[in-house]
């Protein structure tokens, strides 16, 4: 049993971290305030977009086009979206464990964050780029990842393109998911679990003029998609990030507490039996003395 005088540097120590972890936890807060709310704007606009892009696309006859290309898959990319730092509960666990479930041997990674560029080296996978973003993602962030990603796809290093990232739940709830992304004629909008449910196109016979022409309007909308798809993503995953490291910060602070109350009871209880045994020590003195 450890003494009075063991106990108060541990219980220090253990209140000290908690002003960390609380001040990580506030810190935490702020940014997934800001996260959440350009996460939430981004969605109506990602889903208009699609319909648009779709409603186009349907509208066009014998339109054929490098990114609505199926091939079969013999070789496939990731864009695997992580974090930078840890410190986020089991949020980089549950999304590695999503990513693990290609075959290393056909699928190249484009990562963003540095746990995913790390998860990528660890593992002995091959990686073909690595990008960074910054708390507040930027469009101009996701145009180069989603650059790259169409053009191996064009170029035919690779017949498919997959994105691993986790969506945003909810303060308390996030979730990793894989979605199509390229080729096009196989996304559907928002298989980001959960987001919305599949937006559902009705049948449309109205007539369409496409200026310049319906390969410039289409490409043109084509590029536009998938830039701000990839957005979507990195938004989705910071929101992520910051609600789950809030999260875990508050967890860490509420056991420091727990902990530093119980090592204070004990503290207590050994420094009043001390206590105790020197005020039967000096009356066994004096009643000796008498």
């Amino acid at each position: 049993m450890a003494s009075p005088r063991e106990l108060r540097p541990r219980i220090a120590s253990i209140a000290s971290t908690a002003q960390i972890t609380r001040a990580m936890q506030m810190v935490a807060a702020a940014k997934m305030r800001k996260a959440q709310q350009a996460t939430l704007m981004t969605r109506p606009f990602g889903q208009l977009l699609y319909r648009f892009q779709r409603r186009a696309t349907r509208h066009t006859r014998n339109f054929t086009h490098p990114l609505l290309q199926v091939r079969s898959v013999r070789k496939r990319a990731v864009i695997l979206v992580g974090t930078d730092k840890g410190l986020c509960g089991a949020l980089n666990t549950n999304l590695f464990r999503v990513a693990a479930q290609f075959d290393p041997a056909t699928t190249v990674f484009i990562t963003a964050g540095k746990r995913a560029a790390q998860f990528v080296a660890r593992t002995g996978r091959q990686l073909a780029a690595e990008f960074t973003f910054t708390d507040s993602p930027r469009y101009a962030e996701a145009r180069p990842i989603a650059g790259m990603a169409r053009d191996m796809f064009v170029k035919g290093q690779v017949d498919e393109v997959k994105v691993v990232a986790t969506r945003f739940i909810n303060t308390l709830s996030q979730q990793p998911f894989a979605i199509d992304f390229l080729p096009i004629g196989e996304i559907k909008e928002l298989e980001i679990p959960g987001a919305e449910s599949e937006v559902k196109l009705a049948a449309d016979t109205a007539d369409f003029v496409f200026e310049p022409s319906p390969g410039a309007t289409l490409s043109f909308l084509f590029e536009l998609y998938l830039n701000v798809l990839v957005y979507r993503v990195l938004l989705e995953s910071k929101a992520s990030e910051q609600s789950a490291r809030m999260v875990a910060m508050k967890n860490a602070t509420d056991s420091a507490g727990d902990l530093i109350e119980d090592l204070t009871l004990e503290y207590n209880k050994l420094r009043q039996g001390n206590i105790t045994n020197e005020l039967l020590e000096i009356s066994g003195g004096q009643l000796g003395n008498d």
